[in-house]
C-alpha cells in the first residue's frame, strides 16, 4: 500500500466514515505527512496495521469502546489497537495492571494473552487517539490530525442509539466524555492503567464486571475478558 494515493478501504461498515474523512483537508495535510514520515523514519505500527481497530471490530458489532490515547513507540509492540501488543512482546505494564484488574473481579476470562485481538472480535474497539507514533518518540504524532479522525469515529459511536459501553481511563481518555451524546450509553471513568496512577482509582474500579453486567442487561452478549 502507498499510503499518500490509496484511499483506505477498511472492508466493513466504518466505511461511510472513511469516505467522508478521507477527502477533507486535515485528513489530506495528515496523509501527506505521514506519506514522508514513513518514507524518512521509523514509524509504529506497519502501515498495514494503522485501521486495525476499524477493521477488526465494525461499527454494528462494537459494544465497547476503551480509549487510548497513543500508540506503543518501542520495536514489535504496536498493532492497531490500544494497549495491545503481539504475543511475543513482554506485556507492558498497563497491561499488566489491566489483566490483574480482571483477575480480581473475577469476570469470565479467556486464556490470557497481551494480543487482545480476541477482545476487539468480540465488538470491542480497542482506539488510540492517535494512530501512528515515531520510534521512540512518545506522542510524536498528535496534533497532526489523527484526533480529528478518532474524535469524528468516537462521536458517531456516541450518538448511535444502540447501547455500548465507553471505558474512558485517565485524564486524557475521560475528555472525549463530551463526544458522548446518546444517553443509552454507559461511561466508565477511572484512574489510567499506568503503574503512575492505578492506585488511584483504576485498580478497583469494576470496570469489566460492570461493563458485562450493562451488555447483558440491554440484551447483548458479555465480553469474555
Amino acid at each position: 500500500m502507498i499510503y499518500h494515493t490509496a484511499m483506505i478501504n477498511v472492508g466493513n461498515d466504518w466505511q461511510p466514515l472513511f469516505d467522508i474523512e478521507q477527502h477533507k483537508p486535515y485528513y489530506l495535510a495528515l496523509r501527506a505527512f505521514l506519506k514522508d514520515e514513513y518514507r524518512t523514519r521509523t514509524i509504529y505500527p506497519p502501515m498495514d496495521e494503522i485501521f486495525a481497530a476499524f477493521r477488526l471490530t465494525p461499527f454494528s458489532m462494537t459494544k465497547v469502546i476503551i480509549v487510548g490515547q497513543d500508540p506503543y513507540h518501542e520495536e514489535g509492540q504496536a498493532m492497531g489497537l490500544s494497549f495491545s501488543v503481539r504475543e511475543t512482546t513482554a506485556e507492558p505494564p498497563s497491561l499488566r495492571n489491566i489483566h490483574q484488574e480482571i483477575i480480581s473481579e473475577g469476570v469470565e476470562q479467556g486464556p490470557w494473552s497481551p494480543d487482545l485481538t480476541r477482545w476487539a472480535r468480540q465488538g470491542v474497539l480497542l482506539l488510540n487517539s492517535t494512530l501512528t507514533v515515531e520510534a521512540h518518540r512518545a506522542a510524536s504524532h498528535a496534533g497532526k490530525g489523527w484526533e480529528t479522525f478518532t474524535d469524528n469515529a468516537i462521536a458517531a459511536l456516541g450518538s448511535d442509539p444502540r447501547p455500548k459501553v465507553f471505558m474512558l481511563w485517565g485524564r486524557y481518555a475521560r475528555s472525549k466524555k463530551a463526544l458522548i451524546t446518546d444517553p443509552s450509553h454507559l461511561i466508565l471513568e477511572s484512574a489510567h492503567p499506568s503503574p503512575l496512577s492505578a492506585s488511584n482509582g483504576f485498580f478497583g474500579n469494576g470496570h469489566f464486571r460492570k461493563c458485562n453486567e450493562f451488555l447483558e442487561s440491554t440484551g447483548q452478549k458479555a465480553i469474555v475478558w
